[in-house]
């Protein structure tokens, strides 16, 4: 029972029935800011206003007129300001959202899609080449959130992360393992133009002086080739353990060298040829990205033969919607925006939509401590790591923290805020709302108490207790509006707020008392909050705790 989208069918038939229009428009059902203003309020008379050529005041009480109110579950409606209409709801409606979710349980907010879409999310997608940093943690949190929320609201989702295992800065890698090689058997260090110098690099290269000296013995060609593999293989499984322990699984990794084994970026280039868009220009081969709004046409091929990163990165997307996925959607760090337009207009070069592709830039993210932005980890004298995040503040807090923000927006990371235990911080604020539920239901089991699922929910009727069922009664709505704007914050908003009521409810009444009937009622509303808690908590990865 999703009361806002069963008031919204109820408008919708009395419109339909009101004869004001032929065909209605899409309902809006809001929550007003003001409690005084009702439960719900729609605006559905004001966009009436032009084709059913009437003041918005007397559609609104035309759509009063033909409203049923028993099919709505509306007590009472009054219409406010130019044309409003403000409902309030029946209480039994809202008691019946208790045993709704204790009857779904860890499903309740799931959707069953009318039309489900196989979405492929990549997202981290970090060069193998040194530790994920804070912009990759929040890459992390969201991407993970975000194909969590679309898979509970009924689609097929997979999670990709896309192995930059070829390319300049691989090559670099393995020139700089190569180079510590060298070094560790006594030879004068020799570290290439943008060589890496980063611990790891030496400790793989001193690994491989002692393990396998004779190396050095093999062609230059053949040993490039084998440190490049061991790098990246030693840097990716650093990054998925890392990614394991921040609780973020992926169900695909995908490595960019298999396009050029498969011939995938051929196959790719030739269709995009056979389709008219590329040319070739100062001895260069070039897309004719501007076909497709971007500022300017992109290079694919250089003069010397070698294919520019875009071409890769085409020939994987390609390789994406040769799998058959409906949607694909990327998550990208700041300094990629200019990348979009050019991305997708490969798609349409390809034949394919470029509304197929969604790009979501994630924004940078700043650590503050006592009011000062730290840059550098005070363990390591290096950049802030996701590693270092974990360690200094959990996972929990530095999920929930990442997540609570619109990714589109820049964001103060406060650690001393993410490490307190009070109110303010918002991650304990919500898992303590858990916790104290989880305290009561105990007390009430050690007094005798069990959940009664025939009591009598009629004796809810405190102000604060009601606002609890609302807010119960909303995630549903919250989830698959999540899902469908890509709204991540939305849930950890929810959360605080769901939180929130329950923490008002908790400090006006209370609920073991020596009324057997009210004690009843309200075991079962706080068994479902606490139910509704963990499911989303759950959908940004953060746990429940039954004790804090």
């Amino acid at each position: 029972m999703d009361l806002r989208q069963q008031l919204r069918t109820s408008i919708e038939a009395a419109v339909r029935k009101s004869g004001l229009v032929e065909i209605v428009p899409p309902v809006k059902v809001e929550v007003p800011k003001e409690k005084t203003n009702g439960d719900f309020s729609t605006n559905i008379a004001m966009v009436l206003t032009k084709e059913a050529k009437r003041n918005p005041r007397e559609i609104a009480q035309a759509v009063i007129d033909n409203l049923d109110y028993k099919s709505a579950s509306v007590k009472s409606v009054e219409i406010a300001g130019p044309g409003f209409i403000n409902f309030r709801m029946d209480e039994a409606s809202l008691t019946g959202i208790i045993h709704k979710v204790l009857s779904e349980k860890d499903s309740y907010g799931r959707t069953v899609h009318e039309n489900p879409e196989k979405v492929l999310i990549e997202f981290v997608s970090a060069n193998p080449t040194g530790d994920l940093h804070i912009g990759h943690a929040r890459n992390a949190s969201v991407g993970d959130t975000l194909a969590n929320i679309m898979a509970f609201a009924g689609h097929d989702v997979t999670r990709e992360y896309y192995i930059n295992d070829a390319g300049n800065q691989i090559e670099n890698l393995a020139l700089s393992i190569e180079a510590r090689y060298l070094e560790a058997l006594g030879q004068e260090l020799y570290m290439p133009e943008d060589g890496y110098m980063g611990k790891d690099i030496q400790v793989i290269g001193e690994k491989l002086a002692k393990e396998s000296p004779e190396l050095v013995e093999t062609s230059r060609e053949d040993r490039v080739k084998m440190f490049r593999q061991m790098g990246v293989d030693y840097e990716m499984e650093k990054l998925k353990q890392d990614l394991h322990d921040f609780n973020v699984h992926f169900d695909s990794w995908f490595s960019e060298s298999t396009l050029y084994e498969k011939g995938e970026i051929t196959e790719a280039l030739d269709k995009m040829t056979a389709n008219g868009y590329t040319y070739e220009a100062d001895g260069a081969l070039w897309l004719r990205t501007t076909d497709f709004g971007d500022d300017k046409d992109r290079v694919l091929r250089k003069q010397d033969g070698t294919y520019t990163y875009l071409m890769p990165d085409i020939a994987y997307h390609f390789d994406k919607v040769e799998r058959g996925y409906d949607k694909l959607i990327n998550l990208f760090g700041a300094d990629h925006h200019g990348y979009i337009k050019r991305l997708k207009g490969s798609l349409g070069a390809l034949g394919e939509d470029p509304e197929r592709l969604e790009i979501q830039i994630m924004q940078m993210v700043r650590l503050i401590e006592n009011g000062e932005e730290v840059k550098m980890s005070k363990r390591t004298g290096k950049a802030i790591t996701l590693r270092d995040i974990i360690e200094m503040i959990g996972v929990d807090a530095s999920r929930y923290f990442l997540a609570m923000r619109s990714p589109d927006t820049h964001f103060d990371f406060d650690l001393e805020l993410a490490k307190s235990e009070s109110s303010d911080n918002p991650v304990y604020y919500a898992q303590y709302a858990h916790a104290r539920i989880c305290s009561i239901l105990r007390q009430a089991k050690a007094d005798g108490h069990t959940l009664d699922m025939d009591a009598d929910l009629d004796v809810i009727v405190h102000e604060h207790a009601l606002e609890v069922l609302k807010k119960l009664a909303d995630f549903p709505n919250v989830v698959k509006g999540a899902a469908e704007n890509r709204a991540t914050h939305r849930i950890p908003n929810y959360i605080q707020e769901l939180a929130g009521v329950f923490h008002k409810f908790y400090n006006a009444d209370k609920v073991l008392t020596d009324d057997q009937a009210k004690t009843a009622a309200y075991l079962l509303m706080i068994e479902a909050v606490r139910q509704t808690l963990e499911n989303a908590l759950g959908l940004i990865g953060v746990s429940a705790p039954d004790q804090m």
